[in-house]
């Protein structure tokens, strides 16, 4: 892990991170309508992040390469000192080596640091390794979506206290 650095987006990193994030739900046949996958946003991070200043999104390289990317953002409909970690995905190359939990803890102390009190996350069955990561990271289940993200086919909702 020791030439992995996390950084903060920039906007050449757009391409490669959509790139990244559509081929990693191809992978997991999770590449459906109420996804990522079909997002705007998707193309455009660096814009999404930057223009609000409650928002931050993390991309790990390594000698140049874009391994991944994960971040924090105040999504519509949540309650008061609660964000989401959002747009959390790594490069097949890139998992099973430490790099999705050093993006996660990042996030989760930064969000920390901006003073949110809670971090909330939707995901899907599909994604089965993540949410093991999430589960050791104390993220505790919900029965309900919370927030307005639009990610209907989301199914799996949880929650972190800081």
């Amino acid at each position: 892990m020791q030439d992995i650095i996390i950084r903060f987006i920039q906007p050449k990193d757009n391409v490669a991170l959509a790139k990244i994030i559509r081929n990693a739900l191809e992978e997991f046949n999770a590449n459906k309508p109420g996804t990522v996958y079909f997002d705007e946003s998707t193309d455009h991070l660096y814009e999404m992040f930057t223009a609000n200043k409650d928002a931050i999104y993390y991309v790990a390289e390594s000698n140049g390469e874009i391994l991944g990317g994960a971040g924090i953002y105040p999504t519509n409909g949540l309650p008061e000192g609660v964000c989401e970690l959002v747009k959390m995905y790594l490069h097949k190359n890139a998992r099973g080596k430490g790099t999705g939990r050093f993006l996660i803890g990042t996030c989760l102390q930064k969000a920390k640091e901006m003073g949110y009190h809670q971090v909330y996350l939707e995901t899907m069955p599909e994604l089965s390794k993540a949410v093991s990561v999430y589960e050791k990271f104390g993220f505790r289940y919900l029965d309900a979506a919370m927030g307005a993200s639009g990610h209907t086919d989301c199914t799996i909702w949880m929650l972190k206290d800081l």
